[in-house]
Order: structure tokens, then sequence, then C-alpha cells
């Protein structure tokens, strides 16, 4: 069973700066694609920033130039630096790493979650 562990959320001023990590339970190499998804109150969960292992990064567009996704393989670990926050990033963020499994489908898997907030 893959276990995905959230740290490093919490509360931050406009303007302020936060870094997610997401330790996985297994090597990351394992995963087709990982990456970071959030929920805001009353709105659908959104991709944030995902990589594959093809190198290949996709951020949405609000968040272009101001997070960024990496990662540290040797410590199994993903991270998301979050600069420049603004309080419409305020929601629970979750990291998320998919396989695509032998039937071709895509396997899921969600940390429990890590709630931003960002207000003055």
């Amino acid at each position: 069973q893959v276990q995905l562990v959230e740290s490093g959320g919490g509360l931050v001023q406009p303007g302020g700066s936060l870094r997610l990590s997401c330790a996985a339970s297994r090597s990351v190499f394992r995963f087709n694609n990982m990456g970071w998804y959030r929920q805001a109150p009353g709105k659908q969960r959104e991709s944030v920033a995902t990589f594959d292992w093809g190198g290949r990064t996709n951020y949405t567009d609000s968040v272009k130039g101001r997070f960024t996704v990496s990662r540290d393989n040797a410590k199994n670990t993903v991270f998301l630096q979050m600069n420049s926050l603004k309080p419409e990033d305020t929601a629970v963020y979750y990291c998320n790493a998919k396989t695509l499994n032998v039937g071709g489908n895509w396997d899921d898997y969600w940390g429990q979650g890590t709630q931003v907030t960002v207000s003055s």
C-alpha cells in the first residue's frame, strides 16, 4: 500500500512563502506522475503543479512564476515551493502520485492533505 504524507502547511500573510513536502512510502521512480492538487471550500479539486518522469512539468496558470515543484529522489520526497502567496491560494493541498497499471488504467494515490491559509 502506497502512503503519501504531506507537511509544511500553515498560516501565512499575503506575499509570504511556504514549502510543502510529500514523503512517499516507496521510490518515487515507481510513479509515472507526481504532483500537487488543491481544493478550496466550495470548489472542485484542481491540479496545481505536476511532473512526469520525462521531465515535463505542468502548472496551472494562476501559479506560474510563483510555485515550483521539485523532488529529492534519494528521500522519496516531492516539494512545492510557494512564493508570493495570495489569499486565493488558500486551500487544502494534496500530494498525488499515479501509476499506469497492467490494465492500462491509472492508479491514483493521495495524501491526507495539508491546509494552507493566506490571510493578513
